[in-house]
């Protein structure tokens, strides 16, 4: 699909102030010096589909970017626009930011947002991967580039979406609905083979291929159409004890469907080379990742970049000669603090990673 480019310039006539994040012991962070301060709640909660949406790791991610007025921040994965909204904020009226998504549903969160922030702000409808391609293209070069990956609140609110296995719906799961490949066609037309390949490597199902076979036995009788018949069927595939243990049952077949629908993975390695090379000398990438399989990809591009010299233990002076690309923001990934823990359920599982783009002549 094309990537599609609107912008938008409004402003408001009162900016709220929000208050300073807190750390994981409970204490407030100090607040430097000419920085918005931002809270993971409060001004940072958005009007979702069905009810209030708040964003996961919010003050902590906008503590990580390190923004200034006046700056260019790029936020990959807009959704509902709960980060946009605070980084917005810390951006004032001469600051950009630039919103990406291919949910239609997301451009309409993002013209409520325009009457809300001062600052200048475009929208870009397309995946991240080729959304900042384009805008490499353009000669954009911004001082943060942000990720919140997985889904949107605003998917799993609307049951017809077919994210959530606690609605019957169609089996859908596209974040863009105007592409052919859906969850139904997978579950229906699939091999067994590759049906097992996708919940164990994609979901890391361990009853993968039970699941699998009990798909295929259903769908030979009648094609499996909405979310409560595949649930149904996970549950008739899986053993009563592993059924009745934490967490619901078809968690990981549906994370994993989700992932293979929207090419989740690809996206992301595709992209995270991408926000490295139009991000500013000085500017920061920084991620939100929910489960193993993206957070170990940004862990290891972060890493990779902040490494130097990588000559061998036993040569005594470095030949090399490589400089590292980054700088870390934190040695190990930020996690919510219990505050947030006691008001966000859904922050448990949250990770945040982020580095700093050095300057390549400074460092030589």
């Amino acid at each position: 699909m094309p990537v599609m480019l609107l912008d938008v310039k409004k402003r408001r006539e009162r900016r709220e102030r929000v208050r300073a994040p807190e750390d994981r012991r409970g204490a407030r962070r100090p607040q430097r010096p000419g920085h918005a301060a931002a809270s993971p709640r409060g001004d940072a909660q958005v009007r979702s589909h069905g009810g209030t949406h708040t964003p996961v790791l919010a003050g902590e991610l906008v503590e990580a970017l390190d923004l200034r007025p006046g700056q260019t921040a790029i936020d990959c994965t807009f959704g509902a626009g709960g980060h946009a909204r605070l980084v917005a904020r810390t951006l004032g009226p001469e600051g950009t930011l630039i919103a990406i998504d291919r949910d239609p549903a997301a451009e309409r969160c993002f013209e409520r947002l325009a009457g809300e922030v001062a600052c200048k702000l475009r929208f870009v409808r397309g995946g991240y991967r080729e959304a900042l391609d384009a805008l490499t293209a353009e000669g954009v070069e911004p001082d943060a580039v942000y990720f919140d990956l997985g889904m949107s609140s605003m998917q799993v609110d609307r049951a017809e979406r077919g994210f959530s296995y606690s609605y019957d719906a169609p089996l859908d799961m596209r974040m863009d609905p105007t592409q052919e490949l859906s969850a139904r066609e997978i579950v229906n037309e699939y091999e067994q083979r590759r049906l097992r390949a996708i919940m164990r490597e994609l979901g890391e199902e361990r009853h993968a291929g039970a699941i699998a076979a009990a798909i295929v036995r259903r769908r030979e009788a009648e094609p499996l159409d909405t979310t409560l018949q595949l649930v149904e069927t996970i549950n008739s595939a899986i053993p009563a004890p592993a059924r009745f243990a934490a967490g619901h049952p078809a968690k990981r077949v549906f994370q994993a469907l989700r992932i293979a629908v929207n090419d989740e993975l690809s996206q992301l390695d595709g992209a995270l080379p991408a926000a490295w090379a139009i991000l500013r000398p000085g500017g920061v990438l920084a991620a939100i990742a929910f489960h193993s399989l993206e957070d170990r990809r940004v862990k290891r591009f972060l890493a990779a970049r902040a490494k130097g010299c990588i000559c061998p233990p036993e040569v005594p002076v470095c030949v090399c000669n490589r400089a590292p690309e980054a700088s870390l923001r934190s040695r190990r990934a930020i996690v919510a603090s219990a505050e947030e823990l006691e008001s966000n359920s859904r922050a448990s599982s949250a990770r945040l990673r982020a580095a700093r783009k050095l300057d390549p002549e400074a460092a030589t």
